[in-house]
């Protein structure tokens, strides 16, 4: 047998055996460090997945949500005190792209909640909930479950409490984003990661929802603020994570969240990560510029410039679909980009840079230059096709121009087959190049 076969074999055993298990091909490896990460449209989601075929169609659909998701973050940044942090997010109004297994409660009930790099609390829909989805969380069946009083220090760092005085009843909270809104109450219960086991972990138990955005199974915080997974977690993953995120096209659990420092790659390109201390929760890093094939776009710097009393820079999101400048930066990306490739050129949804799919060829690669590192963009990052299959777009835009339109987002197409390490003790961000599919 030829020898380059039975390697190629070889190598697809592992990557199967990896990502998968006898029985369950959607099963979770149990890992203390490593858990599978699903998009929230394939075949292993419990979230009915739409057909294969209108999979372009999903993805413009996807796309739509992001102005919403955008102005969020954009009213976030704008704050200028932090006396308070919200319990849900965008990702809480828009669609939950990748998901991953959690177990809440003694014995452990199955949830599948959204991963959110900008916000820092967890919340799901618990039963009795008005509005939720089928699958909730059963406080009554758990041994560990409490509730949490308005005097704790937690309650504290919710918005929109409805506590009289401190110390008076339980910490209940209203929140509304986007024409959909909850009503939760702040809780504590064991929260179990692959191996690990988070105890007395603060959450919102939602017990209302009017709207249908909010994410079936929940949302799980990876922000840095005090309620968000890293800071509960104390010691066990001294503030490090990382993720790969897989393609929306990947059936199964084929990426991975790893927490903590132990398996992370030793050798990494990384960053500075930078804080903002009127929004601790984003993950700003310094973006310095983007090329396009060989020519270094001119862009004004007070465009990428990190400014925390404006909000203005740059923010790694895993809940945006796809990467938005603001305005000048993608009128200056688009316009060389045009220039490269061979026109005419239409639009198709969020996408304004169309163009036949025969000339895929000549399009160029894009980089985005960061401090310390450059990151060229595979064409299956920085392209999206239509369903028929006849154009490819340049899969970026612009920041919606309703919002605060201040804050550049490197969104979760453009991070698809990358490991994104992320260190909140020695503030750096690394990437690298992996196949997460």
């Amino acid at each position: 047998m030829d020898v380059k076969f039975i390697t190629a074999l070889t190598l697809f055993s592992l990557i199967y055996l990896t990502t998968t298990t006898a029985l369950d091909p959607c099963a979770s490896q149990p890992d203390n460090s490593d858990l599978n990460v699903i998009p929230i449209y394939s075949k292993c989601s419990p979230f009915n997945p739409p057909k294969a075929d209108s999979w372009a169609n999903t993805l413009f659909n996807m796309a739509s949500k992001d102005p919403a998701r955008v102005k969020y973050l954009s009213t976030l940044v704008g704050q200028k005190t932090v006396t308070s942090t919200p319990i849900a997010s965008g990702q809480a109004f828009n669609i939950g792209n990748y998901v991953v297994r959690a177990k809440l409660g003694t014995p452990g009930q199955l949830l599948f909640m959204v991963l959110d790099t900008s916000t820092d609390e967890a919340f799901v829909p618990c039963s009795g909930c008005l509005g939720c989805f089928a699958t909730t969380f059963l406080p009554n069946a758990s041994t560990s479950y409490s509730p949490l009083d308005c005097s704790v220090p937690q309650c504290g760092q919710v918005r929109g409490l409805q506590c009289l005085a401190q110390g008076t009843g339980t910490c209940s909270f209203n929140q509304s984003y986007a024409g959909s809104s909850f009503s939760a109450t702040l809780v504590q219960d064991s929260l179990r990661l692959a191996n690990d086991i988070i105890p007395n972990y603060s959450f919102g138990c939602i017990n209302a929802i009017s709207g249908s955005s909010v994410p079936a199974q929940g949302l799980l915080g990876l922000g840095r603020g005090p309620l968000s997974l890293l800071s509960q977690s104390g010691a066990l993953y001294s503030g490090v994570f990382s993720y790969c995120l897989p393609s929306f096209k990947s059936y199964y659990f084929s990426g991975s969240l790893k927490l903590g420092p132990v398996g992370q790659p030793k050798s990494i390109r990384t960053t500075p990560l930078l804080r903002n201390p009127h929004r601790p929760s984003l993950y700003y890093v310094n973006l310095t510029g983007i090329s396009v094939g060989s020519v270094l776009v001119p862009v004004q710097s007070e465009y990428l410039a990190f400014d925390p009393s404006t909000g203005a820079g740059t923010v790694i999101d895993s809940g945006t679909v796809i990467t938005r400048f603001v305005e000048p930066v993608y009128d200056a990306v688009r316009d060389e980009f045009r220039r490269q490739v061979t026109g005419p050129f239409s639009s198709l949804g969020a996408f304004d840079t169309c163009f036949v799919k025969t000339y895929e060829t000549l399009a160029p690669t894009v980089t985005l230059h960061f401090e310390g590192l450059d990151l060229k963009l595979p064409l299956e990052n920085s392209l999206i096709h239509s369903s028929s299959g006849t154009l490819a777009c340049l899969a970026i835009a612009a920041a919606p121009n309703n919002v605060n339109s201040v804050l550049n987002v490197i969104a979760n197409l453009q991070q698809q087959n990358l490991r994104i390490l992320f260190d909140t003790i020695n503030n750096k961000v690394g990437i690298a190049r992996e196949l997460c599919n």
